[in-house]
């Protein structure tokens, strides 16, 4: 019987979601809207989570709970007003960051549904 891989291997582990996580940032930082959501003056750290996040729920190495503890998405994200339109601006910047990396389209699409259903997820506000 041969190994088994995750996503996380399949798509490129590490690398993939350093590349899709920086580029990421770079959008959120010049977002008026997404960018006071992030109070640190350097995002450095808050990209640091995300890369964590997405690299253990993908199949790769456990450090965001070993660091973190469970993930508590909606209550990390409560002290923030997560409207539609701070979701949409989510997702473009996400985009961005699946379409810097060379996936398969089925790849991109299970990445993309993840993304979609999570930002619809984290709304807590209207406009």
């Amino acid at each position: 019987m041969g190994a088994v891989t995750s996503f996380y291997d399949e798509i490129g582990g590490q690398a993939t979601i350093a590349a899709i996580v920086a580029r990421f940032y770079e959008g959120v930082a010049t977002d008026e809207v997404l960018r006071p959501m992030y109070p640190e003056h350097d995002l450095a750290a808050a990209e640091r989570r995300l890369r964590m996040f997405l690299t253990q729920y993908w199949g790769g190495p456990t450090a965001y709970s070993e660091e973190r503890g469970h993930p508590r998405l909606r209550m990390r994200h409560a002290p923030y007003a997560v409207t539609p339109d701070a979701g949409q601006r989510w997702l473009l910047h996400f985009k961005a960051g699946l379409d810097s990396v060379e996936l398969t389209p089925e790849q991109y699409e299970q990445f993309w549904d993840y993304v979609t259903h999570a930002a619809t997820f984290m709304l807590n506000a209207t406009d």
